[in-house]
């Protein structure tokens, strides 16, 4: 299995907490439900490019904090993560990139006003799509 990760090398957030917000943000999404067999470690880090070591460090994280599971013999597995969880996570994501958004309207010199009519654009493009 591919997943639909990708990294920045450019990014000021390190490779394996990228790795770990996308992976996050595809079970919250439901992309990936519980039990759904994940690459391994060494695959992964084939697939983006990265250190072993850095997806390593991500895998454990994602482990540590209980939205994976490594089932000895068996490979790495997505656990199962409440719902209150995943709506936070998700609720979370949305709220950061919105965040972002607003700070790269600022940077060049939009008005908070001038980024809310931009962004209302946007919702109503998206609304005549669906």
């Amino acid at each position: 299995m591919t997943l639909p990760i990708q990294i920045s090398q450019n990014s000021r957030e390190p490779i394996y907490h990228q790795i770990e917000t996308q992976v996050k943000a595809l079970i919250s999404g439901g992309q990936l439900p519980a039990g759904t067999a994940l690459p391994s470690i060494r695959t992964l880090a084939k697939e983006l490019g990265c250190s072993v070591i850095t997806t390593r460090r991500a895998y454990q994280d994602l482990e540590q904090k209980g939205f994976i599971q490594t089932i000895q013999g068996r490979g790495t597995f997505v656990a199962e993560v409440a719902l209150s969880v995943k709506k936070e996570i998700k609720e979370k994501t949305v709220y950061e990139a919105m965040e972002r958004a607003i700070e790269v309207g600022l940077q060049h010199d939009y008005s908070l006003s001038e980024i809310a009519q931009l962004f209302s654009e946007r919702l109503n493009e998206r609304r005549r799509k669906e």
